[in-house]
């Protein structure tokens, strides 16, 4: 009876053995294809969606800039020489404007020649340092307050019963810890000033007199004081926001070596010498100008900043030029986070190089090359044309 029982039991047979095994390597290759498969799809998703919410971020909030460039002194730009004066400030911390050190990354290295060049910094809506940030982009520089008082330059009259009043022909608006840019036509210099005062304007029976003071106060320039300015006749005071409401930019934007987009604030609201990360994953950021060249208010020509009379160093010291530009186009680079292989052809996910503003004449066209081991990396170009608006208002004669 036992040997009946054993001769009824069953084994598997090696060639049966073999064959699901056999069976079990297919599914499992096949599986494990579908999840390679599945997952670098997910990597290739995940990192298109994140290049277009960086590009659509860092986009905005240069364009939210650069529309707003020039507001509040704009109408200034001839009448009081707002235009190209050397920016003087006393700021929050040190250093102040202008400066006698370099600012920091990645505005350090090459923007205005480094700290050799700091101190040079004048007024303009809008200007482009070709190739001058330290990783080699463009730095665009933006300057702006707002329109709340109307852009509406004050003629200063003379000064108060102090040094730090001035006597304005309207005091209409102006309010404690709003900022103005004193400013004459033909002067270098143009001061940053403060109204302090939470009391009524009453240095004069005729209310006509602006109390300066408080964090932004500047007594004097690198060539001209205040008083040197509001006894002169032609100086004018300029409102251009309120230091409470946040609403006067002065900044710089640039791409670090860490494929970073910063900004810097040059009258350093924060109180800190240092620059601040707007969004990563931005490896390069060019720059061109929309010129109207013959004041129809159209704009007629794009130009690189670095053509002759067109770099920063020209166009700061050239107010009929900046006067010129009425819109900027802005070409963003960006790159994945991560870097993935190559597909089964060989394939690279980026291409060996991409071309800026392609739709331009081929002189304005920029190419930008990519190494076999940035090739690993997903690029995208995201450009947009910005109108400087605050410009385009001004009247064409």
């Amino acid at each position: 009876m036992r040997h009946r029982v054993q001769r009824r039991q069953h084994g598997v047979t090696l060639i049966e053995l073999m064959v699901a095994i056999v069976i079990g390597l297919v599914v499992t290759l096949a599986a494990t294809s579908l999840l390679i498969f599945g997952e670098s799809s997910k990597r290739t998703t995940a990192a298109t969606n994140d290049m277009g919410q960086t590009g659509a971020y860092a986009a905005y909030v240069l364009d939210r800039a650069v529309r707003t460039a020039g507001s509040g002194f704009t109408q200034s730009w001839t009448l009081a020489g707002a235009f190209g004066c050397l920016l003087n400030a006393t700021l929050p911390s040190t250093p102040n404007l202008p400066r006698s050190s370099a600012f920091p990354a990645p505005f350090a290295t090459a923007f205005l020649g480094g700290a050799s060049g700091s101190a040079n910094l004048r007024v303009a809506p809008v200007l482009i340092g070709k190739s001058q940030s330290d990783a080699g982009s463009d730095v665009l520089v933006v300057m702006g307050g707002t329109a709340a008082s109307g852009d509406v330059p004050r003629l200063i009259l003379s000064s108060g019963k102090s040094t730090s009043i001035l006597r304005l022909d309207s005091t209409v608006g102006l309010a404690e810890g709003d900022l103005g840019l004193v400013s004459a036509s033909g002067t270098t210099d143009c001061l940053l000033e403060q109204v302090h005062s939470s009391t009524a304007f009453a240095d004069s029976a005729g209310n006509d007199a602006l109390p300066l003071g408080s964090t932004y106060y500047t007594a004097s320039g690198s060539s001209t004081s205040l008083s040197t300015l509001a006894a002169s006749g032609s100086a004018y005071f300029t409102p251009l926001g309120n230091v409470n409401a946040g609403n006067t930019q002065f900044q710089m934007f640039g791409v670090g070596s860490n494929n970073t987009l910063y900004s810097y604030d040059l009258l350093m609201a924060n109180g800190t010498d240092a620059s601040q990360a707007v969004a990563d994953g931005v490896s390069e950021m060019h720059a061109l100008y929309g010129l109207d060249t013959n004041s129809d208010g159209v704009l007629d020509t794009w130009m690189d900043p670095g053509a002759t009379g067109y770099d920063i160093a020209t166009m700061m010291t050239t107010p009929a030029t900046a006067r010129q530009v009425v819109a900027i186009r802005i070409a963003l680079v960006l790159r994945s986070a991560n870097p993935e292989r190559a597909n089964d052809n060989g394939e690279l996910p980026s291409p060996a190089s991409l071309t800026l503003f392609s739709d331009l004449a081929t002189s304005l066209q920029q190419t930008i090359s990519f190494s076999t081991s940035e090739q690993h990396f997903r690029h995208r170009i995201v450009e947009s044309t910005i109108p400087i608006r605050n410009v385009l208002l001004l009247p064409t004669s």
